[in-house]
């Protein structure tokens, strides 16, 4: 009964274990503001076929982002969030274009240059965090994301400098992560993949993300402004020697 649910692919025991980890990595996400869908990605890895990890990873992203969103959206910064959505488009489009994996050690070092950089280096002049800036940001990360999956981190990072209020980062970063994996199922669908046969399960692991996206919400009503964002960037900071340490021969 429970297989039938299931990809081919995926045995009841495997199910069971990435739905308990879709509830802690969306906990781990709404509490610290980033990190979690690195980890889900990375435990999918594991288990998932190849083909299947980025475009089975952004649906469920899309899922949990959206339902994150749908909590904070009241405390959205929607400037950031409309000079975000066109690069999604023409970054999107790009990558579609090209339909090549490009090297991923270039894209790990870079990200996590990047992200190192936002975190521990001088604030952004405020033309960087102007609307072309935080379009230009869109358009790399959503053409990345494509062939590498987990561009949350740049994206947190970068959106950490925007705002040091706790639930103003979580919203506008749910938000502009859910306008990235809006298009990215379009276009794995006209790259060929089928998606029909995961969404049962899809549909389990965002029903227990959003499990884990209130009991994360819970814990960020607990913790003050300075205390979230020195967590988010020992986060964002681990995240990024883990993409160095991959990127490694």
């Amino acid at each position: 009964m429970i297989e039938s649910f299931l990809p081919p692919s995926l045995d009841p025991l495997t199910a069971g274990l990435l739905l308990a980890a879709s509830l802690l990595t969306s906990m781990i996400t709404a509490a610290l503001g980033a990190g979690g869908g690195v980890l889900l990605l990375g435990l999918m890895a594991v288990w998932l076929p190849p083909v299947a990890i980025v475009p089975v990873h952004g649906l469920i992203q899309l899922g949990s982002n959206a339902g994150r969103f749908a909590m904070t959206w009241r405390r959205a910064d929607w400037g950031a969030l409309a000079a975000f959505a066109p690069g999604v488009i023409i970054g999107m489009a790009a990558g579609a274009l090209l339909l090549v994996r490009l090297p991923e050690q270039v894209w790990q070092i870079t990200i996590a240059g990047f992200i190192l950089f936002l975190c521990w280096g001088p604030s952004l002049a405020s033309a960087a965090l102007g609307r072309s800036g935080i379009m230009l940001a869109s358009m790399v990360t959503s053409f990345i994301t494509l062939f590498v999956g987990a561009t949350g981190p740049f994206v947190a990072a970068f959106i950490k400098q925007l705002h040091s209020d706790r639930f103003r980062t979580i919203a506008t970063f749910s938000g502009a992560m859910l306008l990235q994996h809006l298009p990215k199922a379009l276009v794995f669908t006209m790259a060929g993949f089928s998606f029909l046969e995961w969404l049962p399960w899809g549909a389990a692991m965002i029903a227990c993300g959003l499990a884990g996206t209130r009991l994360g919400l819970n814990l960020v009503h607990r913790m003050g402004d300075h205390t979230f964002q020195r967590l988010f960037s020992v986060i964002l900071t681990l995240l990024a020697l883990r993409l160095l340490w991959q990127a490694l021969p």
